[in-house]
């Protein structure tokens, strides 16, 4: 069990990679102009910097 635990945090939980992909994708689907871009950079930039160890 604990390593089923060890694998689930890995990969959803602990995993940067994963969690500025996801990041990346709002950004630049909705990135259609320079306000739009701004303000989405920003909120996108204090949620990973708040929630990333």
């Amino acid at each position: 069990m604990e390593s089923l635990n060890i694998f689930i945090r890995s990969i959803f939980i602990d995993n940067m990679v994963f969690a500025f992909f996801f990041g990346m994708c709002s950004y630049i689907a909705v990135s259609k102009s320079v306000k739009t871009a701004l303000g989405l950079g920003l909120a996108v930039t204090f949620v990973m910097v708040m929630t990333v160890p």
